[in-house]
């Protein structure tokens, strides 16, 4: 399996990127039977992804940060 060496900053973007998905998945999971509830997302951890992503060159490349994302962390 190839291995990726991340630079600090796509460390970083990456790193933020997982702090915002499960803060994401822990406003979305819910008691069972209970009717969806809105996504409040901290402002703050939105931010923090963006600043991440800007620093690594990443910002608006979606396509070279997932890339990344399942090279640095591939499922099984």
């Amino acid at each position: 399996m190839p291995t990726a060496v991340l630079t600090d900053h796509e460390r970083t973007a990456v790193q933020a990127y997982l702090r915002l998905l499960h803060t994401v998945r822990a406003a979305l999971d819910g008691p069972p039977g209970t009717a969806p509830r809105p996504v409040v997302v901290p402002p703050a951890a939105l931010a923090e992804a963006e600043r991440a992503l800007e620093a690594a060159g990443l910002a608006g490349n979606e396509e070279a940060f997932f890339r990344l994302l399942h090279a640095w962390s591939p499922q099984p």
